[in-house]
């Protein structure tokens, strides 16, 4: 009887304990009503009075939204699958709130994320996922606030269009692939002829003014070369003018200019059949007194003029 008694009291006070582990939670009813929360941790509850009526787990969780159909904003129909990733943040919440929280969290992700398909069109679906993913977290929070659980993101896995929506998206793409090359193509063409039309005006400024440079520089050489045959000019006119004035100057003057007319008389006929001779050829010292006499009346003339 002993024996038995202590196997009894063995078994209660076994019984009212419990051993809680990390980031988990017990709810305990007295009665069938809410006692109280465990959390991690060892415990002691009264056999036969309470018991552990719900068991939660505090950790993220993901669940799997299976595949569903939904409609765009341009009535194409979709096949759309995700993850949920959810934690309990209120287990008393989670326990009383509502049956099934995962399962009740996963069907209000099913119907909101029908509904922000349907508020956008086919091509915005694809380029507005994670957009679309914060405003079904969103919803869905708001939604799930009395049932103590918490929806921290949702992760669209795919999304499936028809397979002759996939067709059409695939020749539109094509056709924008080629209407790019095509312009960029034009684009190129029109460029080279710009760049030639540019390189043609350059090279023909540059001819110009290469031109003009040339021709100054020509003009400038000519001028220079004017100047110093004048100045070479005036000064053996003036180292002449003065050779006449000194004594004996007039014989020196008569000597070059028998010189002169010898030698041009030397070079008569040879590159000219037609030649005009002096009526006395052979006497040169009438030919030179001649000359000297108009030499002789130019310079009486300059001098009365200066005077």
């Amino acid at each position: 009887m002993v024996t038995i008694t202590l196997l009894i009291l063995g078994m209660i006070i076994l019984g009212s304990v419990r051993i809680v582990p990390e980031q988990s939670t017990r709810i305990v009813e007295t009665f069938g009503r809410y006692s109280k929360t465990l959390h991690s941790g060892i415990h002691f509850i009264i056999p036969l009075v309470q018991r552990v009526a719900y068991t939660h787990t505090l950790k993220e969780k993901a669940v799997s939204i299976s595949t569903q159909t939904a409609i765009s904003k341009d009535n194409v129909t979709l096949s759309v699958d995700g993850v949920l990733y959810v934690q309990i943040i209120d287990p008393k919440a989670a326990a009383y709130g509502v049956e099934d929280p995962y399962y009740a969290l996963s069907q209000l992700a099913q119907t909101t994320m029908r509904s922000e398909i349907g508020k956008m069109p086919l091509d915005k679906t694809f380029e507005e996922r994670e957009s679309l993913n914060h405003a079904i977290v969103k919803d869905i929070n708001e939604a799930a606030k009395p049932w103590g659980i918490i929806c921290l993101r949702y992760e669209i896995k795919d999304i499936h269009p028809p397979d002759k929506v996939i067709r059409a998206m695939e020749m539109q793409v094509e056709a924008d692939r080629r209407k790019r090359a095509q312009i960029l193509e034009s684009e190129g063409v029109r460029q080279a002829i710009i760049n030639e039309a540019e390189a043609n005006k350059a090279k023909q400024v540059l001819e110009s003014e290469a031109s003009m440079v040339d021709k100054i520089n020509r003009a400038k050489g000519d001028s220079d070369a004017i100047r110093q045959l004048a100045d070479a000019k005036a000064y053996s006119v003036e180292v002449v003018r003065k050779a006449i004035n000194q004594e004996g100057g007039e014989n020196a003057v008569s000597l070059d200019v028998a010189q002169q007319y010898v030698k041009a008389f030397s070079h008569l006929a040879k590159t000219n059949n037609t030649m005009l001779l002096p009526t006395d050829i052979s006497n040169p010292s009438a030919m030179v007194a001649s000359a000297m006499s108009i030499y002789k009346k130019i310079s009486e003339s300059s001098k009365q003029g200066s005077k």
